[in-house]
C-alpha cells in the first residue's frame, strides 16, 4: 500500500498538472507562478514524506494529499469538466483514499518513528473531532498557507498582507493540532504496553506485562474507563491485574480504539500477552 501511494503521488504531475494549468487560465503571470510554486512545493514535501515514513510525514500527507483533490475539483469548477479534469479528480481521489481510508498506511507511518523492538499501532481519530472539527481545521490550515501568497501575487496588497499574517498564525496552530492526531498510538515495548494519546490521556501510560490480565474486544456491558474519544469502530478492552489511575480514576480496565484491532491483537499474541 505504501508503494502504491508512492507511485500514485510520483505520477501526480502527469495526471493532474494539465488540469491545474487549465484552472489557472486567465489569471495573471505572477499568480500562475506563485500557484505553480506552491503546487510543486507541496508535491516535493509529500514525495519526501512518503519516501521517509515517520509520524511527521503522516501529518504532511494528511494535510497536502487531500489538498490535491481540492485543487482538482477547483480546476474543474473553474475551467469545466473535461477528460483532463476527470482524470485529475479520479487520480487524486484514489491517492487521497489511500491516505485517509487505508489503515495499514497510517500504521506504517506511525511505526516508522519507533525505536528498536517497539511496534507502534495507530489509534482511531476521536469521533467528536472526526465529524467536523478536523475537516474545518484542515481547511483553515491549507487556506492559511495559500491565500496570502496568491493575493499578493494578484496585487491585492492590503488584503494579501492581512491574509498572510492571519494565515501564518492559523496554519501554525492548525498544523500543531493536526499533528497531535498523528501522535496517537498504542506501542508494544519489551516491558509491556504503552498507551500514547496526548489528546485524551495527556501523557503516555505504561502497563507492564505483569499487570496485563487480558486484551480483547470489549463486551457491550463493560464498566471500563473509556479513553476512545468516542471513536468509530471496534473497541478493545485492556484488563489489568491491579488498578491504575486513568484520567483521574482508579480502574483495572480501560477501553481504546485502534485503527487495526485485528492486527493489534495478533501482535499482542505474538509477544506473549494474554488475548481473550
Amino acid at each position: 500500500m505504501l508503494w502504491a501511494l508512492r507511485v500514485g503521488w510520483l505520477a501526480l504531475p502527469l495526471t493532474g498538472g494539465a488540469a491545474i494549468a487549465h484552472g489557472l487560465e486567465g489569471t495573471s503571470g505572477p499568480v500562475q507562478i506563485v500557484a505553480a510554486t506552491l503546487a510543486w512545493l507541496a508535491w516535493g514535501v509529500v514525495l519526501v514524506a512518503v519516501l521517509v515514513p515517520r509520524t511527521v510525514s503522516l501529518t504532511a500527507v494528511r494535510m497536502l494529499v487531500p489538498a490535491s483533490l481540492a485543487v482538482a475539483v477547483w480546476s474543474s469548477a473553474r475551467h469545466g469538466v473535461g477528460a483532463t479534469e476527470i482524470i485529475a479528480i479520479a487520480w487524486t481521489a484514489a491517492v487521497t483514499s489511500l491516505v485517509l481510508f487505508v489503515a495499514p498506511v497510517s500504521d506504517l507511518f506511525v511505526n516508522g518513528s519507533s525505536y528498536g523492538p517497539e511496534r507502534r499501532m495507530a489509534l482511531r481519530v476521536p469521533g467528536t473531532l472526526l465529524l467536523g472539527p478536523v475537516e474545518l481545521t484542515w481547511a483553515i490550515t491549507v487556506a492559511g498557507l495559500c491565500a496570502g501568497p496568491l493575493l499578493l501575487a494578484a496585487q491585492r496588497w492590503i488584503v494579501g498582507v492581512v491574509a498572510l499574517a492571519v494565515g501564518a498564525v492559523a496554519a501554525r496552530f492548525g498544523v500543531r493540532a493536526l499533528h497531535r492526531l498523528s501522535r496517537r498510538w498504542l506501542v508494544f515495548v519489551p516491558a509491556g504496553i504503552v498507551l500514547h494519546d496526548p489528546m485524551v490521556l495527556g501523557e503516555a501510560v505504561l502497563f507492564p506485562r505483569r499487570v496485563v490480565r487480558a486484551l480483547g474486544p470489549a463486551p457491550r456491558d463493560t464498566s471500563a474507563v473509556d479513553v476512545t474519544g468516542r471513536a468509530l469502530g471496534l473497541v478493545l478492552e485492556l484488563q489489568l491485574n491491579e488498578t491504575s489511575k486513568i484520567r483521574g480514576a482508579d480502574t483495572d480496565r480501560l477501553l481504546f480504539s485502534p485503527l487495526r484491532p485485528g492486527a493489534l491483537l495478533h501482535e499482542a499474541r505474538e509477544r506473549g500477552l494474554p488475548v481473550s
